[in-house]
């Protein structure tokens, strides 16, 4: 019996940035996670326990996350550079690619880039709405009211991330992101290091990644994205995984989310129809957290499309 693979971190220069990964080794077919804006490679670890036994997986943290550095502008084509190198340095040859959130709106990039690619897994990666036809049934005036309460409630939300962490608020922020992250399932051992992994020091003072410059390209970055024109583009197999359930942070929303993933599942499927390299597939009782509510689940979801 080959004996088990140490799991390695490695820091790796793309000549614009240094990207933090994590590699589970061996000579099973290479898989390379991303997770969503705000995560970083720790919040995929339960996920990647799940496929280290198929998969020599590789875990991101994606540019201005985690330990990776900051680009020099938030760029999509600048992120797939990265992952490039990501895969020249590590010698991956043809690995599939699987993304939570932003990193499902990565990996259908990559799908369009990389048609060796396997099979690319976009997991809900879908940025929230910002137009009244993406709400599908609601009457164009109350789509754009709803809209504008959902903009506001995002941009108190950016706001408050675009400051340094009072020293007497650290430890009540970590307890209160454990504590979102916990309810989806896992111990809070799983997922301390995601919560401490974010966390950043400029100028003596505490900072959540992504810091501000990061956090104002992101956001735009996200809105500018056509999911049905990139997924028409694809160029490998791209497995599109819908949620079909609110976060309690989404239910006060829940008429506009609901009118969103209706508008999500017709584009998608129209698309799948023109471009037989799409699959479609809304994941019953699942919401934007899927990777952390049945992450055994999803891995085999993940595993089973790649090596089709």
């Amino acid at each position: 019996m080959s004996p088990t693979p140490a799991t390695v971190d490695h820091t790796i220069d793309t000549g614009h940035t240094t990207i933090a990964v994590r590699d589970t080794g061996g000579d099973q077919p290479p898989l390379m996670l991303l997770h969503g804006a705000g995560g970083n490679l720790a919040w995929l670890s339960v996920l990647a326990g799940h496929l280290a036994d198929r998969h020599r997986v590789v875990t991101v943290d994606l540019p201005g996350h985690g330990h990776s550095g900051e680009l020099p502008a938030w760029d999509w084509d600048a992120v797939l550079d990265s992952l490039d190198a990501v895969v020249d340095t590590l010698g991956l040859t043809d690995p599939a690619v699987a993304g939570s959130s932003l990193g499902g709106m990565v990996a259908a990039l990559w799908a369009t880039r990389h048609p060796t690619c396997p099979g690319a897994v976009s997991l809900d990666g879908t940025p929230a709405p910002t137009r009244p036809e993406q709400l599908t049934g609601l009457d164009p005036a109350h789509a754009t009211a709803e809209l504008g309460r959902l903009h506001a409630a995002f941009t108190a939300m950016t706001d408050a991330m675009a400051r340094p962490v009072p020293p007497d608020q650290l430890a009540a922020i970590r307890q209160a992101q454990l504590a979102g992250l916990t309810r989806h399932g896992g111990t809070e051992a799983d997922w301390t290091e995601a919560v401490t992994r974010n966390e950043t020091t400029v100028a003596g003072e505490t900072w959540l990644r992504p810091l501000p410059a990061t956090l104002a390209a992101l956001r735009p970055a996200m809105d500018s994205l056509d999911l049905p024109g990139l997924y028409r583009a694809a160029r490998c197999p791209l497995l599109v995984v819908l949620a079909t359930a609110d976060l309690p942070e989404q239910l006060p929303y829940a008429e506009l989310y609901t009118a969103y993933r209706r508008w999500q599942v017709e584009t998608s499927r129209a698309v799948a129809a023109d471009n037989p390299l799409v699959r479609v597939q809304p994941l019953d009782v699942a919401s934007h957290a899927m990777i952390a509510e049945d992450p055994a689940a999803i891995a085999d979801l993940v595993a089973d499309f790649v090596t089709r």
